[in-house]
């Protein structure tokens, strides 16, 4: 019998049969960076759960922006997919191996039969479901209420630890984290360079001052 079940935090101190049942159904599957794992409209026909890696779910808009909804990490499942699987509706976003990953994954059918049967995947889907819809709902506000400026100043000030001065990452890639793209993301960046905020370098952007980021947050 293998240990599949400490990937899953809910199931530490799950009955043991409900773990023998999952550990003796559950498939191993790997993927590399960049594999489109879910696309808006498929049906969902596993649930996963991350061993290893992470997964980005966002949506894409009619003119080609992205907005990151959340991320699936190591231990995780993935809401929207939770939730196609149990209502048996299409997958309502993208999803995409942002790294390297490794999952385990069960048929749609086998987790509906749990959720039935087990208090304990009940718990942990609609624990998750909740989690994850406030996730969701944050980000909504953020775009509708909270100017650009604001939310990559705070993208950035959450990204850099104290003692971390420079971030890997495209002004693309920025935009389609904020709801937005490159052009404007760009601008802002540029203006906050002129200010002696931040340096920018290809691929780069270097923090020189984070009390200046903390000003333009609050502004």
């Amino acid at each position: 019998m293998n240990d599949d079940s400490k990937y899953l935090p809910i199931l530490e101190n799950a009955n043991p049969r409900v773990k023998a049942i999952f550990e003796s159904t559950a498939i191993h599957k790997q993927f590399s960076a960049g594999t489109q794992l879910a696309m808006e409209g498929a049906v969902c026909h596993y649930f996963f759960v991350v061993i290893s890696g992470i997964i980005r779910v966002f949506k894409l808009g009619d003119t080609g922006r992205e907005i990151t909804l959340y991320r699936v990490n190591p231990n995780q499942s993935c809401i929207l997919t939770s939730f196609g699987v149990l209502s048996q509706t299409p997958f309502p976003a993208f999803a995409i191996a942002e790294t390297d990953v490794e999952l385990l994954m069960v048929t749609a059918a086998d987790i509906r039969d749990w959720v039935d049967r087990y208090d304990v995947w009940r718990k942990h889907l609609f624990e998750n479901m909740t989690i994850r819809l406030n996730e969701i709902l944050n980000t909504i506000e953020k775009v509708a209420f909270q100017r650009l400026d604001a939310r990559l100043a705070e993208y950035l000030l959450s990204h850099f630890p104290a003692d971390m001065r420079i971030l890997k990452i495209t002004h693309e890639q920025l935009g389609r984290e904020l709801g937005s793209s490159r052009v404007p993301v760009s601008r802002i960046l540029e203006e906050w360079e002129n200010d002696g905020a931040i340096e920018l370098a290809r691929g780069k952007i270097i923090i020189l001052n984070r009390e200046q980021l903390r000003e333009k947050l609050h502004q």
